[in-house]
């Protein structure tokens, strides 16, 4: 116990002990080492990071207007400006320097900045630096200081580059240090001339301005088209999750009813025998167990998937049989629809019956919606191992006085899970005369199919 407590007292009074270490810091001093710790991570440590201007994508909105041909080299237009800006700087310092060699070599100091920021742009902004002292102490325009005119314009497209290929921050530096630069060599050495400090920084603050606010607003669209698509996908998944939890509600009623039947008919079984064996008593009295298990436990999953207003329907589940009265439904809301059934209409289970009632159901509420004043006509085949539903709208008439209602898509989904769920196969989409069609089959094994009465043209 004491030597913690002179180890804590020697913390607390001793000169550079781990509690002087551990003082907060003022918030000018924060700002000024994330500063110095932006100059450096910026300029210093990736001084020379290789980083190739890639090409202009083919989807802007001037390149995709133009021919095929002429587009494959667009994409190079990017690399082109910059070369072309570098070729105009190398053509003023070369003007401006015409004793000899000093006209190739200044033009060549202009130019080799500016085509170095297509591949390290933060290695172009030194080089550019470089650049304008040798080129200053050359000679030339000796009240032009401390940039000649080539090098004004070399150093001028340097900072733009660099501005639109980092981030802001290394945009806000390489300013900064322009500046620095240019009272320091003001200063030294250009003090008997006018100088071009001011119209640098003048015009380069506002061009790093305006680049400044194309990156936020880019971002800003990057961001914002992320959200859009994130909110998407999650309304999309959403959705499907609706969708099998309103399918699980409306199959909970036949797959119950089924559960009930057996756990009655095994506990009524025993009773039409005479004298059954003991094995049989206990065989039923296990299946009924079973199924009244069964069924507690599928009313336990419906209660977890079931919304806190749901309320179970009074009426049982529809089916096939009820086509009839949803087409009236359907043809007093303003729908002309046609039933056609073919083959032999037969029982089928209520599990496929349901969903193909769903599916025609939500057809025709598309139709509706989408293509208000055009008709439409069901087909039902009962085939060879199953259920064919097609369910085909025509195109809306031209001067309809109703607009379509947009949909979520919603519709399709759901049939597509219906379709799904009993393993079908489903098809939708527009039809050659603009219309839209919607074609299901829904397979029944044939052990559970039960023949019905005769096929039937409405």
């Amino acid at each position: 116990m004491l030597i913690v407590t002179e180890t804590t007292q020697k913390q607390r009074t001793g000169p550079g002990g781990a509690a002087d270490a551990a003082k907060p810091r003022s918030p000018e001093y924060e700002l000024a080492a994330d500063a110095l710790h932006g100059l450096r991570q910026d300029l210093f440590h990736e001084m020379f990071a290789y980083r190739p201007l890639g090409r202009a994508g083919t989807g802007g909105p001037l390149i995709r207007r133009l021919p095929g041909r002429m587009r494959q080299y667009a994409v190079w237009a990017p690399h082109a400006v910059v070369v072309g800006l570098g070729l105009i700087a190398m053509n003023v310092a070369w003007t401006g320097n015409n004793d000899g060699v000093a006209g190739p070599v200044a033009g060549l100091l202009a130019l080799i900045p500016v085509v170095f920021t297509l591949l390290r742009p933060v290695g172009a902004f030194w080089m550019s630096l470089v650049a304008t002292t040798v080129s200053s102490l050359m000679g030339g325009y000796w009240n032009a200081w401390p940039w000649q005119p080539g090098s004004f314009v070399s150093h001028l497209t340097v900072l733009t580059v660099v501005a639109i290929r980092t981030r802001p921050r290394t945009a806000a530096w390489t300013w900064v240090l322009t500046a620095v630069y240019g009272v320091f060599a003001q200063f030294l050495f250009g003090y008997q001339s006018t100088g071009n400090l001011a119209s640098m920084l003048v015009l380069s603050a506002m061009i790093l301005l305006v680049v400044t606010v194309w990156h936020i607003r880019r971002d800003a669209k990057q961001e914002v088209t992320a959200q859009q698509t994130e909110t998407a996908h999650e309304r999309s998944r959403r959705t499907l999750l609706e969708e099998r939890t309103t399918i699980a509600r409306e199959l909970h009623d036949v797959v119950a009813h089924h559960m009930s039947v057996v756990a009655i008919q095994a506990e009524a079984a025993p009773y039409r025998v005479e004298n059954p064996p003991p094995e049989l008593e206990k065989a039923f009295a296990t299946i009924r167990e079973n199924a009244v298990a069964a069924l507690t436990e599928l009313r336990r999953v419906l209660g977890v998937v079931r919304a806190e207003d749901y309320e179970a329907p009074q009426a049982p589940q529809p089916t096939l049989a009820d086509l009839d009265t949803l087409l009236e439904n359907v043809r007093e809301a303003g729908l002309s629809v046609e039933k056609t059934v073919m083959g032999a209409v037969r029982e089928l289970p209520q599990g496929v019956e349901l969903s193909a009632y769903r599916i025609v159901q939500e057809a025709l509420s598309n139709t509706l919606r989408h293509a208000p004043g055009a008709s439409a006509r069901v087909e039902i085949g009962y085939v060879l191992g199953g259920l064919a539903l097609r369910v085909v709208n025509g195109p809306p008439p031209a001067p309809s006085l109703i607009k379509p209602s947009p949909g979520a898509g919603h519709g399709i989904t759901g049939m597509r899970e219906r379709v799904s769920m009993l393993d079908g196969e489903m098809t939708a989409g527009p039809t050659d005369d603009g219309g839209y069609e919607v074609a299901v089959f829904l397979p029944v094994p044939a052990a559970t199919e039960r023949t019905g009465g005769d096929g039937a043209v409405a």
